[in-house]
């Protein structure tokens, strides 16, 4: 049976994966993708992902104009059986989430929506926000069937993941769940049921545990660099043939738009009790300050010019959405002769081929572990978070 089902803010690093894979799996589905940036727009219907993501370019050119096209007409919302939104969710300048840029969204976009559609919430959201927006709903005498089905993938690995992972279903009626169900299923088999809340919380426990592991490697870190001791030489002797050290991750940068921002919104829901998360976020953001003071103990900055490698929040992607590359960049502005700064994907006129950079600065700094990085040769000192260029 044909299925229509619209995209809101399907032109991001979450819905355009979500796009492709549900036009891929099947002719059946027509897929809109409804996004406010009318460039975005313009590229996808020209087969031109607008950011890295593998596998994902093949994939586009296979669907576009067949059963996927990109749009900012809210009129496709009318036409939909089904409507997924993915809407960013951010906290505030005092970390705390906000239910506002729902609701803007829905009242102002609410003569578009019709009984007996299905609403599929995307979004990772602060605890009960499912819940309002079902209300919202029904504020407006509308018979919405709201489902809320977080994403889980990671950036990069979106086009096998969406198939591999087991998908959170849930929803406030039996409509809305066996809908999201339906749609899921083109993709994965394996379907986990939970109440609304349950799934919401399942998703900020799973980015904060996430964010809590790193931030443990980073204070271990730290601690061993402030004892002048190799921490690598030490986490190989916990990890080596070890299996209850098996999932301990390396320090580094651990940033992104998801891991810090899922953390403050569970200290909120926790009344600020959230010890292990707001530890975590001190921990993870201080990391930058930390390089930069160990830096100046052994070296009088004020006379290096010091060059960044990476400024993505993460590895082979170009993203850089609250990356700690840019924090550490200006706290080097501030106590550097010169910050020079290289990335392998993203795009800036004001970064410097990597070979410039290495030619212009005095000492280096991996921020970023993109593979172009693994191999450098260079006399240069180069401080390595991450343990990763070949030795």
């Amino acid at each position: 049976m044909n299925m229509k089902i619209a995209i809101i803010g399907g032109g991001g690093h979450v819905g355009l994966p979500l796009s492709i894979t549900l036009a891929d799996a099947s002719e059946d589905l027509n897929i809109t993708i409804i996004d406010i940036n009318k460039e975005t727009n313009e590229l996808i219907n020209s087969s031109i992902l607008p950011f890295k993501e593998d596998g994902a370019d093949i994939k586009l050119k296979k669907v576009i104009n067949k059963n996927l096209f990109a749009t900012d007409d809210l009129n496709f919302v009318k036409k939909a059986d089904v409507v997924i939104v993915i809407i960013g969710t951010p906290v505030d300048e005092y970390l705390n989430p906000s239910f506002k840029v729902f609701k803007d969204f829905i009242e102002n976009s609410i003569e578009f929506f019709s009984d007996n559609q299905t609403v599929i919430l995307r979004s990772t959201v602060y605890p009960g926000t499912s819940q309002k927006i079902h209300q919202l709903f029904n504020q407006y005498n509308l018979n919405i069937h709201v489902a809320f089905c977080p994403e889980r993938i990671a950036e990069g690995k979106a086009m096998i993941e969406l198939y591999s992972l087991p998908q959170i279903i849930s929803g406030f009626d039996e409509e809305g769940v066996s809908k999201a169900t339906e749609v899921f299923r083109y993709l994965t088999k394996d379907l986990v049921y939970l109440q609304p809340m349950e799934a919401e919380l399942a998703k900020l426990f799973t980015n904060s545990w996430r964010y809590i592991q790193f931030a443990t490697a980073n204070q271990y870190y730290m601690l061993a660099e402030s004892m002048g001791l190799d921490f690598y030489k030490i986490y190989h002797a916990m990890t080596f043939n070890y299996p209850r050290t098996k999932g301990f991750p390396k320090a580094g940068f651990a940033a992104g738009p998801c891991l810090f921002k899922d953390t403050m919104q569970l200290s909120s829901v926790s009344d600020n009790q959230f010890f292990l998360g707001h530890s975590a976020m001190l921990i993870n953001e201080g990391l930058p300050n930390f390089i930069v003071k160990q830096l100046k103990k052994e070296k009088n900055i004020q006379e290096l010019t010091v060059g960044i490698l990476g400024m993505a929040f993460k590895a082979e992607s170009d993203d850089k959405r609250t990356s700690l590359s840019y924090k550490l960049k200006n706290i080097l502005e501030f106590e550097a002769k010169k910050v020079l700064c290289t990335d392998t994907y993203i795009k800036d006129p004001n970064f410097l081929p990597l070979t410039k950079l290495i030619e212009l600065s005095d000492i280096l700094i991996l921020a970023t572990p993109h593979q172009e990085y693994k191999n450098i040769q260079t006399p240069k000192e180069i401080i390595d978070v991450w343990n990763f260029i070949q030795k």
